[in-house]
């Protein structure tokens, strides 16, 4: 890459029925200490958050874009992430010369870009951008429990889990739900639950 400006992005909550999805942009300096980071899928949530903060204080600009649970039902979770990865390269100080993406497909964003599978494993400008993606998110869907503290969003993040689909099931769907994803497990029977067009 030489002295290029180098920006990773990478996504976070692109699996989800409930909540927005997130991108992380980050540019490194070069003596950054790429040995801490990691897939944020593999770092334990207090070291994930760690890290976060160093990437924050140590990068040489970073920025979260979002898209919403309304226009991932409005344009499909692959457009909305797109759109979360553009608002994050919006919103850096720096304008990088050439922006590097976790996954297949890049964001339109005006810049030379790749898309490199597994390069959250691999790159570490899309690491550091998954790790501050992963950790923003995780902290919307904790402060957003808040709001509708009976769906435990605090636990599972707005996934799939059984406790999930447990408590729609009981209280309905939240108002973060995305309506365009299959809520019921392929054997549950409760059509309601589906929330399919």
């Amino acid at each position: 890459m030489g002295t290029e400006i180098v920006c990773g992005i990478d996504e976070a909550g692109r699996g989800p029925i409930a909540g927005p999805v997130t991108a992380g942009a980050v540019i490194l300096p070069p003596d950054f200490p790429v040995e801490i980071l990691a897939d944020s899928k593999v770092l334990p949530e207090p070291r994930r958050r760690e890290v976060a903060e160093i990437i924050r204080r140590g990068s040489v600009s970073w920025a979260v874009g979002w898209a919403t649970h309304e226009e991932i039902d409005t344009i499909n979770i692959l457009r909305a992430t797109l759109l979360a990865m553009r608002r994050a390269v919006d919103g850096l100080a720096v304008r990088p010369q050439i922006i590097l993406v976790d996954g297949l497909f890049c964001p339109e964003c005006g810049l030379p870009a790749r898309a490199i599978v597994r390069g959250d494993a691999t790159v570490p400008q899309i690491m550091a951008a998954s790790i501050l993606a992963k950790t923003a998110r995780d902290a919307w869907m904790e402060e957003y429990a808040r709001i509708e503290p009976r769906y435990g969003f605090e636990r599972h993040k707005g996934y799939l889990t059984e406790e999930h689909r447990r408590r729609v099931r009981r209280f309905g769907p939240s108002r973060i739900q995305r309506r365009s994803f299959r809520i019921s497990a392929p054997e549950d029977s409760g059509g309601q639950l589906r929330m399919l067009p």
